[in-house]
């Protein structure tokens, strides 16, 4: 096994007359790897005329950028089923463009009150504060943004965002993504991460990142003590196969545990990269050794260019049945799938509820054995009227309530609500009526 030219595999170093800047992150992100003649030297591949023309074409729908780590970490004497490779280096297959396909697949711009914002859920916010990655991953579901020229918000476009923010208090949670927030310096996120900070009602601060993956170096001890000024404050990353660790990984992993930094991890099911139970169980035992929270397991979204990156929804389900039971709980992900359309996550986990009937429930286990859980004959339920003050039950519940609604499948449970029907929007039935008035 070979690694790229003059970096060793078993820990991936520069070449001597790099190695004082190599663990700088922005010497590796001013030598990225952006054009394929580099490519091709530093892998020593050898590609045909034709395949190297399809990728050029690739190239000019969806640019190629690499850190020189993160390609120091592909196999050079497999490279074309290396993960790494894959999830790196472009492929004609991002030229399928599938009549499924969907250019913003999530909704995310329609769903966007004003710049930088999506607001899908009730109480929490996507907030994009950048433009850049660290790296070009070939199965971004945002690949419609990739290459942008401007990694930094405009001043009035943030400003516009924090008026939104303010002036809607049920926003409790703001995730900050981009593009890679860490790809802002410093200072900026010290600023924007300030400003949230002063707003009342933001509890919670998220920050998804890519760059303990494919640039470690990022974490630093300077970045990591601006984070700790903001708790509660929370960081996800993307983690997808377990030769992504490596020891310059790990650490900027116990850099931000060590900070009390809660830390996550979000995969996506990429074919020929990790669509395989043993593979994936690894990912999530190396990640709960180093404190990282296997989160979420998505499926491959509908982004134009992903098509040969799908699986069916039922490897996933394989690969979560080899999970449940057989390791710890800690270590399972929710397999979900981002609804098109802006639906959102929905979970699409193994059935373990077999059936029920008025006073008890058939279960099965990951075995496959069979068993009854018994009803309580005796509960009594308390009717919610969202008077929390007049309730029987204790609690210090400081929002205010009055006017609450409840929305979706919630409204059809609730005991405050007369819903007891979500019809379609064009559903013929339903048109007739009108027509008939």
């Amino acid at each position: 096994m070979t690694f790229v030219k003059s970096i060793p595999a078993s820990d991936p170093q520069p070449p001597e007359h790099t190695h004082a800047r190599w663990k700088d992150w922005k010497w590796q992100v001013g030598h990225s790897i952006t054009d394929l003649s580099t490519l091709e030297q530093m892998l020593d591949l050898k590609i045909s005329a034709s395949e190297r023309e399809e990728m050029h074409k690739t190239c000019d729908l969806f640019p190629m950028s690499i850190t020189p780590y993160y390609l120091s970490l592909i196999d050079t004497d497999d490279p074309f089923h290396d993960p790494i490779f894959k999830q790196a280096v472009p492929s004609v297959g991002e030229l399928i463009i599938e009549d499924y396909d969907i250019h913003d697949p999530l909704a995310e711009d329609e769903d966007s009150p004003c710049p930088l914002i999506t607001h899908r859920y009730p109480d929490r916010i996507l907030f994009l504060i950048s433009n850049t990655c660290a790296m070009y991953c070939r199965h971004c579901t945002r690949k419609r943004k990739v290459g942008q020229v401007s990694s930094i918000p405009l001043e009035e476009e943030l400003d516009a965002a924090f008026s939104y923010i303010k002036a809607h208090p049920e926003i409790r949670d703001v995730l900050l993504s981009g593009g890679d927030p860490l790809m802002l310096s410093d200072h900026q996120l010290d600023m924007i991460l300030s400003r949230l900070r002063k707003i009342p009602h933001i509890e919670i601060i998220r920050i998804g990142s890519r760059v303990p993956v494919v640039l470690p170096f990022r974490i630093t001890d300077n970045l990591v003590s601006i984070l700790k000024k903001y708790h509660p404050l929370w960081l996800n990353t993307h983690f997808n196969h377990p030769k992504e660790f490596t020891d310059d990984s790990r650490a900027a992993l116990a850099k931000l545990a060590d900070a009390g930094i809660p830390l996550g991890n979000q995969s996506v099911l990429l074919a020929g990269v990790n669509d395989c139970p043993v593979i994936i169980r690894k990912l999530v035992h190396e990640l709960v050794k180093n404190r990282v929270r296997p989160y979420y397991l998505f499926q491959c979204d509908l982004a134009e260019g992903l098509a040969h990156f799908r699986i069916p929804v039922g490897k996933g389900i394989e690969i979560i049945e080899s999970l449940i039971g057989h390791t710890l709980g800690l270590a399972v992900p929710t397999y979900v799938i981002d609804a098109p359309g802006g639906g959102g996550k929905i979970p699409v986990m193994p059935y373990y509820l077999v059936s029920w009937s008025s006073n008890k429930v058939v279960l099965r286990n990951y075995e496959g054995m069979f068993t009854t859980y018994q009803e309580p004959d005796s509960y009594q339920g308390v009717t919610c009227d969202l008077q929390c003050k007049a309730c029987i039950l204790q609690h210090s519940i400081d929002q205010d309530t009055a006017g609450k609604r409840a929305q979706g499948i919630e409204a059809l449970l609730s005991d405050y609500e007369n819903e007891i029907t979500i019809l379609p929007v064009d559903l013929d039935r339903v048109t007739r009526r009108t027509d008939g008035d």
